[in-house]
């Protein structure tokens, strides 16, 4: 969030907040509390039948709990005590759930089936009214009573938890904040804590911790870690920020909470096992998994719908096992506390009156001003021997009232805020105030309460043993409900919906997303490198360039952030997150063009010397932080000759048409064995909202990459040039053009008048208007088939700011008659091009619409590429979108992403209003008629998606507003730049009879779909040589053609079309070579074996087989490498103890223990995520 106190706090806004008396301790209501009566019974019961029973009795039951103890304790289901060793026994989650209503799960996948859960969010979004009725002085809420009695029998034990909100970058940035505040609190919260040991808080954000390492003293680092060990000081979730969920990809979630787990097990000796999220807007259920599978056991939200709240908050089940939606088995499940009211501030916390919680806030007493004012006008006072007992039971109240939410007597009070505790005198206010407060409570029996300060570990582990006190069958026992589903989309207050940051900063959202596929790419290569170059004892290669890849990693990392990846900071904010991962990526990119020289030349003597690798470049580069990747282009008219090296990162051989840009069209392409390949030319348009010739031209050809390897070819220039064939010259085809419109030479252009444009390639045939250019009809050839697809470009009237989309109405077309149009036909790739005819005088977006060549799945998509351009202020207040109404009768139902990691249902309601219908779209959306016909969108950046009618679906583009709305951000977002966005549209149709599961299942993707989807986030990299001239270049072909020929292939096989190789990296790049001594496994590999619908092609679209087909030994794939020590582990590498964390291992399974050290068999069960460690033994 951002600056401190109620009123500056992010999505506070005093003029809005309700003034309210709060109501007396004495208070009660004729409702009974539902948890009390029946549970103080059945314990008078279970007191009297123990004493009729007598000594043989209680000693049978000891010996029962022994026997069962030993049992859970050998089943890994005890609760043992956390330790600060680097393989800790972990805490145990709070997993007792009530009996579930659905019955045995549905097929929704292979191999899959439907989980079976007491509660889903479609259930409750079914059932809520959404009326958002006045709650009174808790406004999304209702008057909360208690009858006064339900403690007699338990004390209420309430653990007040100090906390500090610190967002790396928001209003400031992360340098800004840390020297202005962070460093500060830090230091604060050592001193403070080391005065009392009674005192207790919780600290997130690893990358401020990190930051203040650097500074802070050898005594408060020695201090800090004695606060951690002691238990007064948790660290909660430890990732390098608390990230956002609707727009990061799972690859950056698990990549930032690597890096600040790593960092806390070498730094401070600790693994954290408790998640605390409380500012992310709205919560994913691929979170939660991610969490379970890093060793987590419970975990704290606290953005969800308040209406959502509301209901779950009346039937007591605010805590739940969230468990995912395709776990038949259970295995993912984590418990789950959601936070009840408005805000994570201390006016929100402590009950549901904030005029009553804000006078418990004593930073913002009158004489301190460190906090703004209580806005009730109602100020905090000292606590003193006069007041104490008025002040206690007036606090007590809250936590009576705020308990009845909740099925257990344990209570969980956040004390915290924005920045807060900068100084030792605000710490001091806070804390010696409130210990006179729990004094007195815990002083007098008659208020039957306990009140401490804690952590979340203390609140979780009393409430784990409130769980297990419950008696013998723990009848009395809290019973959570199981839930599936997500919390998208967010609501904070009067129906104001959260969606518009799923497309805020488009331009980053995309910067992002290049980041981390090229983090991923340069992951692989330096494990390659390092392989490699350490075999023939050289060290400088890859290794020098650990510094950078470490950055890259945090970079990456820091933009997850939830005021980063979002777009919802100030602008020199983003600037400065700009700055950092374009710093990153050049780096990244100078280093993949130096590992090629390597492992392309690693037999070559020296190779591995850092200062001898600059043999390559990368073809794009990027000369600003604020500007789009810049194509280099091959010199053919000048007579050399230019080596492209293509790399490609997937775990799949890929086949696709390439394309780099040429000064002359007399260009001609050879391959490694000099053989000629046969390509295309095109004129090279500028990026902008008008076609200008660039003079430069696109040559493409079809390659074919084998996995994580390489492919080598030749551009010459085909004048007097017996080596190969010159491209061939595309045809272009006009329509609307105006007088002064030049066809670029060489070409030829015809200029067209017919009614419907028409492209097409071996597998679809596309139809265009020709007034307007927009899509109308894809036809399949292999059936027949015709879909109807008619694109539309429209603009809302919005009064929105950087989180809310507030539309005025519905968006209207821009689109009119007579745009102009471009197509180029040529037998590697036909498009599309179209400047739309608006009533602008420069049209916001263009389009270009391609199909390519070949048998592939490349080949098998439409690729859609906006252009858009929301610049001045004729475009203010103003959201563009882009609309495809399709005749696929879906029912105002579709699919979206989770992360790029899961897939959820979605369903347009007429309750909502039409921004509460917007979800977050990561990678992919789908619609499906019942017919079994699917249209399927995959994007390369999030967006925001909708499907308002029938059969429509769109996507928003880019935003441009200029009011802030009112959630402390202080601007609205007028910083757009010149951004491509890009869809990969597929229509496909079963193959054989739909699944069907319940109402709430979702439909998962089809391995067509899925490898779509890969191949445009994890996209080739290029790499263009030193030029030659060509005598020299074609002698050197030949004398590395044997190795050029097939490039250099790492991997001996494709993996299977159902298997990912998420990453494969260096785990301590800094600390490789010391490690290197020790016994330490130092390379990390993550795998996933996707989840997939059968009904559709089952050798996704080409020949491909799945793990089903067959075993999968990993030893048989790394060609040349020997793993040894392979141990499976958590996602963040840091615990070998997978039962803990509840991997599912069938009776058939093979183990890896006890199998033979050169096998490595891989059998996952689908939508799992695989973590090894291992190390390198040798290289052949």
């Amino acid at each position: 969030m951002g600056d401190q106190g109620l009123l500056t706090g992010r999505r506070l806004a005093s003029h809005k907040l309700p003034v309210h008396s709060h109501t007396s301790p004495s208070s009660s209501s004729s409702v009974p509390r539902s948890k009390s009566a029946k549970a103080r019974k059945r314990r008078t019961e279970l007191r009297q039948f123990l004493c009729s029973c007598g000594v043989k009795c209680a000693a049978f039951l000891l010996i029962a709990v022994f026997v069962v103890g030993l049992d859970r304790w050998f089943a890994g289901v005890m609760f043992p005590m956390p330790t600060l060793l680097p393989k800790p026994l972990l805490t145990q989650s709070v997993v007792t759930s009530a009996p579930t209503k659905v019955a045995h799960g549905k097929q929704i996948g292979f191999d899959l089936k439907e989980a079976q859960v007491d509660l889903t969010t479609k259930q409750l979004y079914d059932t809520i009214a959404f009326e958002d009725k006045d709650g009174g002085a808790w406004k999304q809420g209702w008057d909360v009573q208690y009858q006064g009695n339900e403690w007699d029998e338990q004390k209420l034990k309430v653990f007040v938890v100090p906390h500090s909100h610190n967002d790396p970058g928001w209003k400031l940035t992360v340098e800004e904040y840390y020297q202005a505040k962070t460093r500060h609190i830090l230091s604060t919260i050592v001193q403070s804590l080391a005065k009392d040991s009674r005192r207790k808080f919780i600290w997130e954000e690893v990358s401020y911790l990190e930051r203040w390492w650097r500074d802070t003293s050898l005594l408060e680092k020695s201090e800090f870690i004695r606060l951690v060990r002691n238990g007064q000081l948790e660290i909660v979730g430890g990732g390098w920020v608390m990230n956002d969920e609707a727009n990061s990809h799972y690859f950056a979630i698990v990549e930032q909470m690597m890096e600040g787990n790593l960092w806390l097990l070498d730094t401070v000796g600790v693994i954290p096992k408790n998640a605390w999220a409380i500012d992310p807007f709205g919560h994913s259920a691929t979170m939660a998994y991610l969490l379970q599978r890093m060793g987590f056991k419970n975990m704290l939200i606290q953005r969800a719908h308040y209406e959502v709240k509301k209901a779950l908050a009346l039937e007591q089940n605010l805590e739940f096992i969230w468990r995912q939606s395709w776990d038949s088995e259970n295995s993912s499940d984590i418990f789950c506390h959601m936070m009840p009211f408005y805000s994570y501030d201390v006016p929100h916390t402590c009950g549901p009156e904030p005029a009553v919680c804000c006078q418990f806030d004593f930073w913002r007493m009158p004489r301190y001003g460190g906090a703004l004012r209580c806005p009730w006008h109602l100020d905090p006072v000292e606590t003193a021997p006069d007041n104490v007992q008025e002040r206690a039971t007036k606090l007590l109240d809250q936590y009576r009232k705020k308990s009845t939410l909740y099925k257990s007597n344990t209570l969980l009070v956040p004390l915290g805020d924005d920045f807060r505790y900068t100084s030792l005198e605000e710490a001091e206010l806070q804390f010696r105030n409130y210990q006179a407060l729990f004094d007195y409570i815990n002083s007098h029996p008659e208020l039957k309460a306990q009140v401490h300060f804690g952590t979340l570990e203390d609140y979780f582990s009393s409430l784990r043993d409130e769980v297990e006190s419950g008696g013998d069958n723990r009848h009395d026992a809290p019973k959570f409900p199981s839930l599936s589903g997500d919390f998208f989309t967010y609501a904070d207050r009067v129906q104001d919906y959260w969606s518009g940051y799923y497309v805020s900063r488009p331009f980053y959202k995309a910067i992002d997303r290049v980041l981390e596929e090229s983090l991923r790419a340069a992951e692989i290569l330096f494990f390659l490198a390092q392989a490699y170059c350490q075999a023939n004892d050289y060290h400088s290669f890859p290794l020098s360039f650990g510094k950078e890849l470490v950055n890259a990693r945090r970079n990456l990392a820091l933009f997850q952030h939830h005021d980063g990846v979002t777009g919802t900071a100030k602008d020199h904010v983003v600037v400065d997150y700009g700055t950092r991962m374009h710093n990153s990526l050049s780096e990244l990119q100078s280093f993949m063009a130096a590992s090629v020289g390597a492992l392309l030349n690693k037999d070559s003597p020296g190779v591995c010397d850092a200062d001898q690798l600059s043999f390559f470049q990368p073809e794009q580069s990027r000369t600003s932080h604020d500007i789009l990747a810049l194509k280099k282009f091959v010199d053919v008219a000048s007579g050399n000759t230019i080596q492209v090296v293509l790399f490609n990162p997937l775990e799949e051989t890929v086949e696709q048409v390439i394309t780099i840009l040429v000064n002359s069209s007399a260009a001609c392409l050879v391959d490694s064995n000099w053989a000629s390949v046969s390509s295309q030319v095109s004129p090279d348009w500028t990026q902008g909202t008008s076609y200008l010739v660039t003079g430069r031209h696109r040559l493409q050809w079809q390659a074919s990459i084998p996995p994580l390897g390489f492919q080598t070819y030749f551009i010459l220039s085909s004048k007097d040039n017996a080596y190969c064939n010159q491209a061939v010259l595309s045809k272009l085809k006009i329509y609307n053009a105006d007088k002064d419109f030049i066809c670029p030479p060489p070409y030829k252009c015809s200029l067209e008048t017919v009614e419907t444009i028409r492209i097409n390639n071996e597998h679809l045939t596309l139809s265009f208007a020709s007034r307007s250019g927009m899509l109308q009809d894809l036809k399949s050839h292999k059936d027949g088939s015709h879909t109807n697809l008619v694109e539309d470009l429209c603009l809302y009237s919005s009064r929105g700011g950087a989180y809310l989309f507030l539309p005025q109405g519905q968006a209207t077309s821009i689109v009119d008659a007579d745009g102009l149009i471009l197509v180029t036909e040529g037998p590697m790739m036909q498009e599309v091009s179209t400047i739309p005819n608006t009533a602008f005088d420069h049209t916001p977006v263009i389009r270009s619409a391609r199909l390519f060549a070949g048998n592939s799945v490349q080949s098998l998509i439409l690729e859609m590429e906006y252009h858009v351009e929301l610049l001045d202020s004729t475009f203010n207040n103003k959201e563009i979108i882009t609309r495809f109404k399709t005749d696929i009768n879906s029912g105002k139902v579709f699919y979206s992403d989770l992360n790029g990691f899961q897939t959820i249902r979605r369903e347009t309601y007429d309750k909502i209003p039409l921004q509460g219908n917007y979800y977050p779209m990561p990678s992919l959306a789908f619609l499906q008629d019942p017919e079994g016909r699917r249209f399927s969108v995959h994007s390369r950046q999030a967006v925001g998606v909708a499907s308002l009618n029938n059969g429509f679906l769109e996507m928003m583009l880019d935003r441009r507003l200029t009011r802030d709305d009112d959630r402390g951000l202080g601007q609205g977002v007028l910083d757009n730049h010149p951004t491509n966005v890009v869809f990969h549209l597929l229509v496909e149709s079963n193959i054989s009879s739909l699944l069907t599961g319940s109402s709430s299942a979702p439909r998962l993707p089809s391995l067509l779909s899925h490898r779509v989807g890969s191949q445009l986030n994890y996209p080739l990299h290029a790499f263009l040589r030193k030029p030659k001239h060509l005598p020299d270049a074609q002698a050197e072909a030949k004398s590395l053609m044997p190795k050029w020929k097939v490039g250099l292939v790492p991997w001996a096989s494709t993996f299977p079309c159902d298997l990912h190789l998420v990453s494969l990296k260096i785990l301590r790049p800094l600390q490789f070579l010391n490690a290197a001594t020790s016994k330490e496994l130092q390379f990390g590999l993550l795998l996933q074996r996707r989840g997939w619908d059968p009904s559709y092609c089952k050798k996704g679209g080409t020949d491909c087989r799945t793990l089903a087909n067959g075993s999968f030994d990993l030893s048989d794939v790394l060609t040349g490498l020997t793993t040894s020590q392979i141990r499976k582990s958590s996602l963040t590498f840091l615990h070998e103890d997978l039962q803990v964390r509840g991997y599912i291992e069938q009776l058939h399974r093979k183990q890896i223990t006890g199998v033979s050290k050169r096998k490595i068999p891989i059998d996952l069960k689908p939508m799992e995520i695989q973590a090894f460690k291992f190390a390198l033994k040798h290289v052949r």
